[in-house]
């Protein structure tokens, strides 16, 4: 099958970061799609490229260390504010000052926060199992694991207590965390287990440490809440029900994001895209159909 994407690779820094687009010729309403991890690929996104449908031009592209962009030498670059530098750099790319920006997980912490500090360069906003408070993001994870069964709690403790993260019996009981709280179709989509097995491991080391739950990496202290009141664009907050960011962290970022929407799927965990694929992208293309109908009101009104 043909595949219906164009790819071409942006410099940044004198690093190459891949970049993928479907529907290529609605130029002018363009949506940013980022992933998560850190450390992941965009491959588990692609759900959103059936968006192109609806009209839109979905970009989607892999960080800096991530999948097909380059993996510098060192780990010095792999840090929050850098990444932001990077999706600035594919912003500006894109032969548009405005965009809609999505983000997953880490990459709707970075929407977030790009968001807060740059509204003027976007339409809208959609946070999807985003965060913007890694400690509660944090704290909410480990009441998850206190929820697993007494046998995986146990095992986690014990090789978790030596740093035996990769020993095979963590990781069988890491992954019952995961097919509650990360995904629970299973098999897991082809897309999905190839980000997994993907995953950039020194970004992901670096950035977040060993697994979901246990996140000893540089950004476990950032906490950028307080500035959610900047954003001024529509703005839609989506978690699951499930969801290893749970509707606690979502129900924050939605009280202080101004007139923001806030939605809970309630069969889903963090890939509602994935769990609850029709649902998800009804409502998101309501979402944007709605961002879209209010600037071109906005646009009417300033020019009387």
């Amino acid at each position: 099958m043909r595949d219906p994407s164009e790819s071409r690779f942006l410099d940044v820094e004198g690093y190459k970061i891949y970049v993928r687009t479907f529907g290529a010729a609605h130029r002018e309403r363009t949506l940013l799609c980022v992933h998560g991890g850190p450390g992941a690929t965009h491959d588990y996104l692609l759900p959103l490229a059936d968006l192109a449908r609806h009209g839109y031009r979905v970009v989607f592209y892999d960080a800096l260390g991530c999948g097909r962009s380059d993996l510098p030498a060192g780990t010095g670059l792999f840090t929050f504010e850098h990444d932001l530098k990077v999706l600035d750099a594919v912003r500006r790319s894109l032969d548009g000052d405005r965009v809609h920006l999505m983000g997953s997980s880490y990459g709707g912490m970075l929407a977030l926060a790009y968001a807060a500090r740059h509204s003027r360069h976007l339409k809208s906003l959609n946070s999807t199992g985003g965060l913007s408070d890694v400690p509660l993001a944090a704290r909410e994870m480990r009441r998850l694991v206190r929820g697993l069964p007494a046998r995986t709690r146990a095992t986690l403790r014990e090789y978790g207590a030596r740093g035996e993260y990769l020993h095979p019996a963590y990781e069988a009981a890491a992954l019952e965390f995961y097919r509650r709280h990360v995904c629970r179709l299973w098999p897991w989509p082809a897309e999905v287990a190839s980000s997994l097995v993907r995953i950039s491991r020194p970004v992901y080391n670096t950035m977040n440490g060993p697994n979901e739950f246990t996140i000893v990496g540089n950004t476990k202290d950032i906490d950028f809440t307080s500035d959610l009141r900047r954003i001024s664009v529509p703005s839609l907050v989506i978690h699951g029900r499930y969801d290893e960011v749970t509707p606690v962290v979502g129900e924050r970022i939605h009280r202080a994001i101004p007139g923001s929407l806030f939605h809970v799927f309630p069969r889903s965990s963090h890939l509602s895209f994935w769990e609850q694929r029709p649902e998800y992208l009804r409502l998101v293309a309501g979402f944007l159909g709605m961002a879209e109908r209010a600037l071109d009101l906005r646009a009417t009104s300033a020019a009387r």
